[in-house]
């Protein structure tokens, strides 16, 4: 099915997210969609806060949610617009639906419909199975006399007969039958001096996709039921229906909605725990879209090059922690070595081992460092880190004099007595070599080994030990040549001296 689908204008969707909580994996998703194809296409998104249930918003987490937006690199053109700014547009377009008919005042008690027969339903993917649903009208849609001292909410006057229609850029032809929509709350009632309160989700989002000119929705499949009342809403209110594009939901490895018995939700959460914003990126386009073929090594360029509702499917998506980290290992290794420094320089500032003269473009530091080695380490380590954080943890002695040897490794590979005297005699033979190379590492090594009589691999996991506290590192020659010869030496009399200390 076409991108456009009965849309000529030029391109602009919106992303709507509500302060009642965090941004959700699925809702990052969805920012991701209705960016990709914005930019797609040239076109224009629009961030906006849907925050007019004034008992269930948190403001400061709006803060969150635009930074969990800017560090997947989802940028927006226009706002953030806060819907409870804009009150007096939807009462005009209430007022305007009870001028034409579409819309009437409702004097029940407002708790009549904030539960039971005039409730606001539930967002469902799809109608409950068992039969029709069951609509009561409410009583007022005639004409119902005004009740002393009580302000009335406005409904909408759905048609009794009939159906509503859509056309899906996913899901295709949707039809509904009007007796199974409930004449829908538009306005609450008033409080205090205001002749009309609140409005309701159904009101809100059609008056701001008309005014801000929206040709695309881009959402959750969830709102599949909430369709058919807005379609209804625009035809009241004169205005062209966008295209609706639904996608599917993300569902938990028990294929239950994602929630946070499956694990972290918050998309924040994963940038804590250092995944790269692109490899995320990559992995959330996939869960509900395919590019076509078995390519998924996507980057964000062949992403905006790809990207089509077309490759939306309607089959809900699973979220694979397993295949989020394998996407990130990925990028750990195949990124450009230059990006892949940002973001590491990023998580040693965090940490507090950065050094400035590291930086591209710096005068070197005391010790000669600089940028070049600063990116022959990063090299050398990234095909053994799966997380960022690795850098300033697993990786600490690479960057910094101050690290603990793990005791497990201490344990394991120190255990032969024959160790200090090793690691004494290997720092004599390194401090005397007249360059500092692989090969020469290598050989001196295997030299003193065999001079003392023991097997090669007892001093080399002994030495790994010794000067990056680990029993699993990169080559041990090459990991030589990073730290240095004064420092490699240096930390092996360190070693020695630890053992009469222990």
């Amino acid at each position: 099915m076409s991108d456009s689908i009965h849309s000529t204008s030029a391109v602009r969707v919106r992303f709507a997210p509500s302060p009642t909580g965090y941004l959700h994996v699925g809702g990052a998703r969805t920012a991701l969609f209705n960016w990709l194809f914005a930019r797609r296409h040239g076109g224009t998104m629009i961030l906006r806060v849907e925050d007019t249930d004034a008992e269930r918003n948190k403001p400061e987490l709006v803060r969150g949610i635009l930074d969990g937006l800017e560090w997947l690199g989802i940028n927006w053109d226009g706002g953030p617009f806060y819907q409870s700014q804009r009150t007096e547009l939807y009462r005009a377009a209430a007022k305007k639906c009870l001028a034409n008919g579409a819309a009437f005042l409702c004097y029940c008690p407002a708790e009549k419909y904030a539960g039971g027969d005039y409730a606001e339903p539930a967002q469902d993917e799809e109608p409950k199975a068992g039969g029709p649903r069951r609509v009561t009208r409410c009583s007022c849609r005639d004409g119902r006399p005004s009740t002393p001292g009580v302000k009335p909410a406005v409904r909408f006057k759905v048609p009794l007969g009939g159906t509503t229609k859509f056309l899906d850029a996913v899901f295709g032809e949707r039809e509904f039958s009007n007796a199974e929509i409930e004449d829908f709350v538009l306005l609450r009632s008033g409080r205090g001096e205001e002749e009309f309160g609140q409005s309701m989700y159904q009101l809100g989002v059609v008056v701001d996709d008309i005014d801000m000119r929206i040709t695309h929705v881009i959402r959750g499949a969830d709102h599949l039921s909430n369709t058919p009342k807005q379609v209804l809403l625009y035809q009241a209110l004169r205005a062209e229906p966008p295209v609706f594009a639904h996608v599917p939901l993300i569902l938990g490895a028990d294929k239950s909605r994602l929630s946070k018995r499956h694990g972290a939700t918050d998309v924040n959460m994963y940038r804590t725990e250092g995944f790269l914003p692109e490899a995320f990126r990559n992995f959330l386009a996939l869960l509900g879209w395919s590019p076509g073929g078995d390519e998924e090594f996507l980057r964000t360029k062949d992403l905006l090059e790809k990207f089509s509702l077309e490759g939306v499917s309607r089959t809900n998506a699973v979220f694979d922690r397993p295949k989020l980290e394998w996407f990130n290992t990925q990028y750990l290794q195949k990124l450009p070595i230059e990006e892949l420094l940002l973001e590491v320089q990023n998580e040693l500032q965090r940490s507090g081992l950065w050094k400035p003269e590291w930086a591209a473009g710096a005068a070197p530091g005391p010790d000669g460092r600089e940028h070049a080695w600063f990116s022959k380490t990063v090299d050398l380590l990234r095909p053994r880190i799966r997380l960022l954080p690795d850098f300033s943890s697993w990786s600490r002695a690479f960057f910094s004099d101050e690290f603990t040897r793990d005791p497990a490794a201490k344990e394991k590979f120190w255990k032969d007595p024959k160790v200090p005297e090793l690691l004494g005699k290997l720092a004599d033979a390194l401090e005397a070599l007249p360059e500092w190379n692989h090969d020469a590492c290598d050989h001196a090594s295997r030299a003193v080994a065999e001079a003392s009589g023991v097997k090669a691999g007892l001093l080399i996991n002994a030495t790994r030990v010794a000067i990056v506290g680990q029993a699993v590192a990169p080559p041990l020659f090459d990991t030589m040549v990073v730290l240095g010869q004064q420092r490699v030496v240096r930390r092996l009399r360190h070693a020695v001296a630890s053992f009469g200390k222990a």
